[in-house]
């Protein structure tokens, strides 16, 4: 019995890692490409330069070089990033700038239309 229990454990705690790893990983790459959008044309900027001056160099894979190689950057940096935040055992739910991802179901939201302050007001005669 002492066998079963510690397996379904660590197998437990070890899908509760994965699973915080994906959320990690989903969430870092939705924020790089929404919130890094300047980030993003600043890179796609520079690479596009280096194939150019590269060009001359490799003539047939300058391209691929560049793009692989900023795509293989950013994709290592989101999973590393994803590996040290799910170590330290940070929680995406837990995070108060990420609340898109808590399961709030006493959230009240009011509707407000655009034409309230024009009409709003108006008595009906």
């Amino acid at each position: 019995m002492q066998i079963s229990n510690q397996s379904s454990w660590w197998n437990s705690y070890l899908f509760a890692m994965i699973k915080t790893f994906l959320v990690w990983t989903f969430t870092l790459t939705v924020c790089f490409l929404v919130v890094g959008f300047p980030l993003v044309v600043i890179m796609m900027t520079v690479g596009v330069l280096a194939a150019v001056i590269l060009q001359s160099i490799l003539p047939a894979s300058a391209i691929l070089l560049v793009s692989g190689s900023i795509l293989g950057v950013t994709t290592i940096v989101i999973m590393f990033s994803s590996v040290l935040l799910t170590i330290k055992g940070i929680r995406p739910d837990e995070v108060q700038w990420l609340g898109w991802l808590r399961d709030n179901s006493k959230i009240s939201q009011n509707s407000v239309y655009a034409s309230c302050p024009l009409t709003c007001d108006v008595q009906h005669v």
